[in-house]
């Protein structure tokens, strides 16, 4: 069974996108297509911060991009070497707040320790930094032009201070509607398609209802919740033991909202934003009640 996922591909270190081979475990055959992509901004700004762990409390990172500005920095200014002979080991004695594994990952590997992690979105990491965050000095939040408000509010509200920084913003791929006719010629309309962000729906989702025609109209809705736990099993779906309609998935909570915003209805929403949490959420929806 094909599913679409809208995001870019990311190999790991066995050489593949985590969701593929996460949705191949479930006899599921993923589709990447990226619908965005990032111009840098800042980076002279940005780099002379990073470059002053003194003037701030911490660090924090919800998006992979934003720490791509970072690497930028260090590799663009020549400062990989004073990077690693003291300016890793000073903010190191920091706190470094991050959303999710993937961004998590890429902090890792410019050589910071990282908590926070396992928050799966801005909003709960905003609370797991109200309860841990002392210092009297701001933190440093580098992030996109399309940031949602919610964390820097909470901290505001809770007298913890922050320095936000634009460091990228967001556009369309250029190649969305070309790559999306292809999909659609070659492999027909998907089982499911995965939305990664609230842009990436905006810039993708007039494309898709065109070429979906008349399938739009008959996007499943979520399945009851008192389904046989032995269907949860991690087993591939039988290819005679499926609903036809197609659904539509979210990565996580805003992007499920911004979904519903548009009218459209939501069969998953992924329980963390990782590929083994996608993957069974969209195993479950896809698998029709009764049939295991």
């Amino acid at each position: 069974m094909k599913v679409l996922l809208l995001k870019d591909a990311k190999e790991d270190d066995c050489g593949q996108d985590p969701y593929i081979r996460e949705l191949g475990l479930y006899g599921l055959e993923a589709t990447l297509i990226p619908v965005l992509s990032f111009e840098f901004l800042s980076l002279t700004s940005f780099s002379e911060k990073l470059s002053h762990p003194e003037d701030y409390g911490g660090l924090i990172f919800t998006s992979p991009r934003a720490v791509e500005a970072a690497e930028l920095c260090l590799d663009q200014d020549n400062k990989t070497e004073v990077w690693e002979r003291s300016l890793k080991e000073k903010w190191n004695a920091k706190s470094v707040y991050v959303v999710g594994d993937a961004t998590a990952s890429l902090v890792s590997k410019i050589g910071l320790d990282t908590e926070g992690e396992t928050c799966g979105n801005a909003e709960k990491l905003a609370e797991y930094i109200c309860s841990r965050e002392s210092s009297a000095l701001p933190l440093l939040f580098p992030c996109g032009n399309l940031k949602r408000e919610i964390l820097p509010k909470t901290l505001k509200d809770k007298g913890i201070a922050m320095e936000s920084i634009t460091v990228y913003q967001t556009i369309p791929h250029p190649g969305i509607q070309g790559n999306l006719n292809s999909y659609y010629s070659q492999q027909g309309v998907p089982a499911s398609i995965t939305f990664f962000s609230p842009s990436g729906l905006t810039y993708s989702l007039k494309h898709i209802q065109e070429l979906s025609g008349d399938n739009i109209d008959q996007i499943k809705t979520q399945k009851p919740q008192h389904q046989k736990q032995n269907c949860l099993q991690l087993e591939p779906l039988r290819k005679d033991c499926t609903d036809a309609a197609m659904m539509f998935a979210a990565i996580g909570p805003t992007t499920a909202r911004a979904l519903a915003a548009q009218g459209l209805p939501v069969s998953c929403t992924a329980e963390s934003p990782t590929p083994q949490a996608l993957a069974t959420g969209i195993r479950k929806a896809l698998q029709p009640h009764g049939c295991c």
